[in-house]
């Protein structure tokens, strides 16, 4: 017969199980590598490393969920996947109504900003342009990400500017920056932090025009069709706890975000 000593050890083991099991999510979440700097790219290590995997890694940490990183794929081929279900992780994501057919989201954990830029030397001759209204109107060609999310007016007025040949999309910021440079438009569209880091990198001096096209806060986005809503519980629950005691807000600023 076991020893009363040894009960209460066992019961205590089973306890403590129990207590990892409820923290943990329901499976382990994978995504696919991204070189987006500053967010998220392979540093001299190897490793991916940014303000966004270095963020999603301790917010993940917190609420006892296993990141697994798969290598990188073309963008398209990859939203695929993590709407079947694949792929079940995504950084930095915008919550819209037409995504949440197919994702969960996080409660937001930074705010991003997309603006439109210009080579500085040419600024004086774009400064006029107000808002993508305006844009839509005049002449100009602008550069944007193939994929993503930038904002109502950009959506509105997308269409046109790809109806009349002035929209030229691209994957990754360093080959939109590389178009920007060899004359491919005057104008590119994009995250802030993520185009003037890039362009430093490529030694473009750039100017933003003076307005902000979007201004939103960004979320873990977690497939529908892989996760569950206590995933998402957990994860809230660790974002609030990381916020709390300032893990977040030191990440944040050490890459020069508030």
């Amino acid at each position: 017969m076991a020893s009363a000593r040894t009960v209460t050890a066992l019961l205590a083991g089973a306890a403590l199980l129990a207590s990892a099991q409820a923290r943990a999510c329901s499976r382990p979440l994978n995504m696919v590598s991204e070189e987006w700097p500053p967010y998220s790219f392979t540093n001299e290590d190897n490793l991916q490393t940014g303000l966004d995997m270095d963020m999603a890694k301790a917010i993940l940490k917190e609420a006892g969920c296993t990141l697994v990183t798969a290598p990188p794929l073309p963008t398209v081929r990859r939203m695929l996947l993590f709407e079947r279900g694949d792929f079940n992780l995504m950084l930095a994501a915008t919550d819209t109504q037409e995504r949440r057919r197919f994702a969960r989201f996080s409660d937001a954990y930074r705010n991003e900003t997309v603006a439109l830029f210009v080579l500085a030397r040419d600024y004086a001759h774009y400064a006029g342009i107000g808002g993508m209204a305006a844009l839509a109107r005049g002449e100009s060609a602008v550069l944007a990400p193939r994929v993503g999310w930038y904002g109502a007016d950009f959506a509105r007025a997308a269409p046109g500017l790809r109806a009349s040949g002035r929209l030229f999309d691209f994957g990754t910021f360093e080959q939109g920056v590389r178009m920007l440079g060899a004359g491919r438009a005057p104008l590119i569209m994009g995250d802030r932090a993520a185009v003037l880091y890039e362009a430093q990198r490529q030694k473009l001096v750039l100017r933003q025009l003076p307005f902000v096209l979007h201004q939103a806060p960004v979320h873990l986005m977690l497939s529908r069709a892989s996760t569950t809503d206590n995933d998402v519980v957990r994860i809230n629950a660790a974002i609030a706890r990381l916020e709390k005691n300032g893990t977040l807000q030191a990440l944040r600023e050490r890459y020069g975000l508030r």
